[in-house]
């Protein structure tokens, strides 16, 4: 059924309301707001409410969004919101700072956004096949703990600790990473495991006693880089301030989420326009209680995702109308690039 021009306003009156004052939205008020009987404002919402847009709250009689009413609002009745003067200046000053690497700006342009909207922001980093192999470090710690240091040419940074195993000289994984630097410096990111494997494990295993250990601790160093590189996660405490989020079992499950790369992972954006998607509960990979807000960035060569995340009573249009600003200062900064 298609909502008419009354039930549209209606269904937008009732989410905006709810999203600002989290209480279940009464026809009274609803009466004075749009001049009408309670009796007809009855009717539209007991439409509403049997199309699924609209629920019955259990402690009033009142009505709060569904899902579902979340996401019609969100496709149909929703604009993005203006940036106050306040908002633009803090964000402009980050991109106007030429001395930041692209990575730096936008993490901290997310921090920002997790702190005027108290919603947590994260930044998925380049997974990209222009971020290279720049050079492979070991760092010894003491006589058996070692710091793997692997970089890349887009200034992405990840270190891993390992322990050595037994009869494992430091001075040999010195060698090897010699010859991966030597070998790979340049590989794309996302090949250099497999050349390790097949191009470096057949000469160590030749050259190098206590082979086989030399090669997993370069192997899960490199392996992992794309997995648990660049994930920067701001603002998680910031749900607790959300009334969805007062219980402590829920407080615990969703902040165990948080602290899972891989699931974290799932968060990335599978659509690599620069298009904001917005996924509400159940829409989400990363859990049910949530909405997700995200995009796809790509700057010469360096990709990534943001998101937003926050409760399905979130203020969308101020969250889209934020990461539209950001986008389009992006899209700006790799127009200046290509033109210097």
């Amino acid at each position: 059924m298609i909502l008419d021009e009354r039930q549209k306003n209606l269904l937008k009156e009732i989410v905006e309301n709810y999203i600002k004052n989290v209480k279940p939205v009464g026809s009274k008020s609803l009466c004075k707001k749009f001049k009408c009987s309670s009796a007809t404002i009855r009717n539209e919402m007991a439409v509403l409410e049997s199309l699924g847009y609209i629920e019955k709250n259990h402690i009033s009689s009142g009505r709060v969004p569904s899902e579902k009413g979340y996401k019609y609002y969100v496709d149909y009745l929703m604009k993005p919101k203006e940036l106050t003067g306040e908002d633009v200046l803090k964000l402009q000053t980050i991109f106007d700072n030429k001395q930041l690497q692209l990575s730096d700006t936008i993490t901290k342009c997310m921090e920002i956004i997790s702190d005027i909207t108290n919603y947590t922001s994260i930044v998925l980093g380049s997974n990209s096949r222009e971020n290279l192999l720049k050079q492979v470090s070991i760092i010894p710690i003491d006589e058996n703990k070692v710091v793997a240091l692997v970089c890349t040419n887009k200034g992405v940074v990840q270190n891993k600790q390992f322990v050595l195993p037994p009869n494992t000289e430091v001075k040999e994984l010195v060698k090897t990473s010699d010859m991966i630097n030597k070998m790979l410096i340049g590989t794309p990111i996302n090949e250099v495991a497999e050349r390790l494997e097949f191009e470096i494990k057949p000469i160590i295993s030749q050259r190098i006693e206590q082979y086989e250990a030399i090669y997993n601790i370069f192997y899960d160093a490199l392996h992992g880089f794309n997995k648990g590189s660049n994930v920067h996660v701001r603002g998680q405490a910031k749900l607790l301030n959300q009334p969805e989020y007062d219980d402590t079992n829920e407080i615990r499950r969703l902040m165990s989420k948080f602290e899972n790369n891989e699931l974290i992972r799932k968060i990335e954006a599978k659509d690599e326009s620069d298009s904001i998607n917005i996924y509400i509960g159940d829409e989400s990979d990363f859990d049910s209680n949530v909405t997700i807000v995200k995009s796809h960035y790509n700057i010469n060569g360096e990709e990534g995702t943001i998101a937003i995340i926050g409760p399905k009573r979130m203020e969308y249009d101020r969250v889209v109308g934020l990461l539209k600003y950001i986008n389009e200062n992006l899209d700006s900064l790799e127009k200046e690039s290509k033109h210097e």
